[in-house]
């Protein structure tokens, strides 16, 4: 798109014609032109401008002139910049109870954490624009993925976690500890936790409430996740029994962390309830939709003006021509 800053400014472009005109009107016996540029010329220069060629290399030097004052800016095609991501942080419990087989995924039984995996990916991809990391947590945590844009590479290592990678047990606080460093490396102040666990705090040297604490004090959101059915038949000594498989979650720990850090605990008994708790945090925490819009401009006020120029250089050349021609 081709626009002049200041459009007004060729109403003045017929003004060395009407000053000719009226110079003319005064004055039969010289043929006048006003020339802004050339103000103060010699009557030499000015019975020069008599001639056409002389009269339209002015005329198209002055119409260059205001071309370049009107100042015109070329600019290019929309582009959209997102506005700043967040650094969102997926902590993923891979304790020996992530392997109980008490959930269900399209109909078939899966263990709790292959329910986790296919849908957590799909979660991912729906961030698009965000920078996401991987902490995997047992007898340990650790981070699997730092901070990343490359959503594909935090889907892949998410499909390649196994149970017994770092131990049997469960290290909530460590877990979160180990966000609470990565996020306080990087500058960007939307710090998001998103916790998956199926039970409770029995690893590590670091207490959930007191990692949660000092997470709100380093403005981290935390979204804790209980997995786990709250009831399944279990082949027993005296035949089918129903049990609680999820009796060792603690879901009053969970609750208070989210609570302490602005966040929200979700309980996920099925594949239903946990695809909506992934709706519920997107809602929560959306993707800015909202785009940042500008236009590359380009200003183009030097053609014109290097153009009138190279006209009045070319003009004066031809004078000096002619006058010496005239002189022999």
């Amino acid at each position: 798109m081709f626009e002049f800053s200041h459009l007004w400014l060729f109403l003045i472009l017929p003004l060395p014609l009407l000053a000719r005109y009226f110079l003319k009107a005064a004055s039969q016996q010289h043929t006048q032109v006003w020339i802004p540029l050339a103000t103060g010329s010699k009557q030499s220069f000015l019975q020069q401008t008599q001639s056409k060629f002389g009269a339209f290399i002015l005329l198209l030097a002055w119409t260059l002139v205001i071309v370049a004052l009107a100042k015109p800016i070329y600019y290019g095609e929309p582009i959209r910049a997102q506005q700043q991501s967040r650094n969102m942080i997926l902590s993923l419990d891979l304790s020996g109870s992530m392997n109980e087989v008490d959930m269900r995924l399209d109909g078939q039984s899966v263990t709790r954490l292959s329910l986790v995996k296919s849908l957590l990916k799909k979660f991912v991809a729906t961030r698009q624009g965000d920078r996401l990391g991987l902490i995997l947590f047992a007898d340990h945590a650790y981070l699997q993925t730092p901070l990343t844009f490359d959503l594909k590479t935090i889907a892949q290592r998410i499909e390649e976690t196994q149970i017994g990678l770092v131990g049997i047990r469960t290290a909530i606080g460590e877990s979160i500890a180990i966000a609470i460093k990565r996020f306080v490396k990087n500058k960007n102040k939307q710090r998001i936790l998103i916790l998956l666990t199926d039970g409770s705090n029995t690893a590590g040297r670091i207490k959930p409430l007191q990692a949660a604490r000092q997470a709100a004090k380093n403005h981290i959101t935390i979204y804790t996740i209980g997995i786990g059915a709250d009831s399944m038949l279990k082949q027993g000594f005296w035949g089918q029994q129903r049990i609680n498989p999820s009796a060792d979650l603690d879901e009053k720990s969970l609750t208070e962390i989210a609570k302490l850090t602005g966040g929200q605990y979700f309980r996920a008994k099925d594949q239903q309830q946990l695809e909506k708790i992934y709706q519920i945090i997107n809602q929560l925490e959306p993707i800015d939709s909202e785009k940042l819009k500008y236009r590359p401009q380009r200003d183009l006020f030097y053609y014109p003006l290097a153009g009138a120029l190279l006209l009045l250089i070319f003009y004066a050349l031809y004078l000096q021509l002619q006058g010496y021609r005239n002189a022999r």
